[in-house]
């Protein structure tokens, strides 16, 4: 408010607004500005792997993106829902970015969010049983509006990583979303968390009422160097 009063006064601002329209025009600073931090420190705290804008996403054909799809997921009524998002596809189709755009929404809409790469995740919990804090890293989880998992099932789960993600999933079933992106299609999820018993109790509750991405295409990284070859071309001839 402060800072919005000195700069009112410097640009001569309070010229034209009444007693009471100069006091809404400071509050009104002052909620845009706590907002703002509000929303920095989700981001901040999220810590993605990449700095991603749902601006940003390229809707090409081939890619198999319903540009309706992101834009009702935007709504952010999957958040309210408690419903997940599963998006696979081959390495470098632009899952993780997708992901990390949608983290960054949800932490606009002042929800707060937890990016981890999936096996990371598995090896700080293990770490976290062994000294003690396996709980309250589970309560700092469960708190999370959106937990975003990366890279799934880049390798089979042992069973503490597999009742690990029993944990996880149950306490997020129907009240928290999860996006979790992975190269194995959803139907192979079983075999990579094994354990028949086990596997059917967390894909009963990660698949239900869940919102499937399957992205295609060409390589967004062999396609970025391309273009930046491409310009350098234009800028050498």
């Amino acid at each position: 408010m402060y800072d919005a009063f000195k700069t009112a006064l410097e640009t001569k601002q309070t010229d034209g607004y009444t007693i009471d329209e100069f006091v809404g025009f400071l509050i009104d600073n002052e909620h845009d500005d706590r907002q703002m931090r509000r929303i920095n420190r989700h981001i901040t705290n999220a810590r993605f792997r990449y700095k991603a804008e749902i601006e940003n996403i390229y809707y090409q054909e081939n890619r198999n993106l319903d540009k309706n799809k992101i834009m009702r997921l935007c709504e952010c009524s999957y958040i309210k829902e408690g419903e997940n998002i599963l998006i696979t596809g081959s390495t470098g189709v632009g899952k993780s970015y997708l992901a990390s755009a949608l983290g960054h929404h949800g932490c606009s809409q002042g929800n707060r969010v937890m990016y981890f790469n999936t096996a990371k995740l598995f090896a700080r919990m293990k770490m976290a049983k062994a000294d003690g804090s396996y709980i309250r890293e589970m309560i700092k989880i469960e708190r999370q509006e959106i937990l975003i998992l990366d890279d799934f099932g880049l390798q089979p789960m042992d069973n503490q990583a597999r009742l690990v993600l029993l944990d996880i999933v149950e306490d997020r079933h129907a009240k928290n979303s999860m996006i979790i992106t992975s190269q194995i299609p959803v139907e192979e999820w079983y075999e990579i968390i094994g354990e028949k018993t086990v596997a059917d109790a967390i894909m009963d509750r990660l698949v239900h009422n869940a919102h499937r991405i399957e992205l295609k295409g060409e390589s967004m990284r062999k396609k970025r160097a391309k273009n930046q070859e491409n310009k350098t071309m234009e800028i050498i001839n």
